[in-house]
């Protein structure tokens, strides 16, 4: 289980100290598949990376299964279960792809069992199990890659910032086929930050973060229409000072 308690992130601005995220609390139950969701800013990605160890918080703690991870680093985490996939992966440069899943999976692949993650994440794996991952790959192909890294990982808890950034729409489809059977299958805690309305709706819960804050929680049928509202809404404004 993860629970994190009074999280708080404040960093240095032009104008002062600003408040990236206010005293969240929020715990989520294990085998469940939550997406966080909000307007852009509100602190979604900070906080994912908070759970990883990429970002420290200012105050507040993180526990995952019982222990305090707060002041563990991002590889001690991942050895406890934690693993994220960026909004925007990094490339290896003189590293194949069958290499990355193999360090991912922290043990030998076989080449069909390599190229299953591959055709996980829609792609063609005769064509990409041997490829550099640098920048002859486009910025969808790396990140599949990266997503198929997370699933050699397996890892009890899976982060996911934004799987469909970059993404054509044959192969996020897979991707939703994907998330959807690794919650049938029940083994991982699946936490999916995105606002895409497919992946939205294949969660148990929706976790609404705005201002730094938890602006709601609850059912894709409770929360759902709360943010179609709200986009509405936003779209009214934006016309109105558009014709100001």
């Amino acid at each position: 289980m993860l629970e994190l308690k009074n999280l708080c992130l404040t960093a240095e601005a032009e104008d002062g100290k600003k408040e990236i995220l206010r005293n969240i609390s929020l715990t989520v139950e294990d085998k469940k598949f939550i997406v966080i969701t909000g307007p852009n800013g509100g602190g979604k990605t900070t906080l994912a990376k908070i759970v990883m160890g990429l970002a420290q918080p200012t105050a507040g703690r993180i526990i995952w299964n019982g222990e305090d991870v707060t002041a563990l680093s991002i590889t001690e985490r991942a050895k406890r279960g934690i693993s994220y996939g960026f909004q925007q992966p990094p490339r290896f440069k003189g590293m194949k792809v069958a290499d990355l899943l193999q360090i991912a999976a922290g043990k030998k692949l076989g080449h069909d069992e390599a190229c299953s993650y591959l055709t996980r994440v829609g792609l063609c794996a005769r064509d990409y199990v041997n490829r550099d991952v640098d920048t002859s790959l486009s910025g969808g192909e790396v990140k599949r890659i990266e997503i198929a890294t997370v699933l050699a990982k397996n890892a009890e808890l899976m982060i996911f910032d934004e799987p469909e950034a970059g993404i054509d729409l044959w192969s996020f489809a897979r991707l939703t086929e994907t998330f959807q059977e690794l919650h049938d299958k029940g083994e991982h805690t699946i936490i999916i930050i995105s606002h895409q309305e497919r992946i939205i709706r294949l969660a148990d819960e929706i976790v609404l973060v705005a201002n730094g804050q938890i602006a709601g929680r609850g059912s894709v049928d409770e929360i759902y229409p709360q943010i179609l509202t709200e986009t509405v809404r936003g779209c009214n404004m934006l016309e109105v000072n558009q014709k100001c």
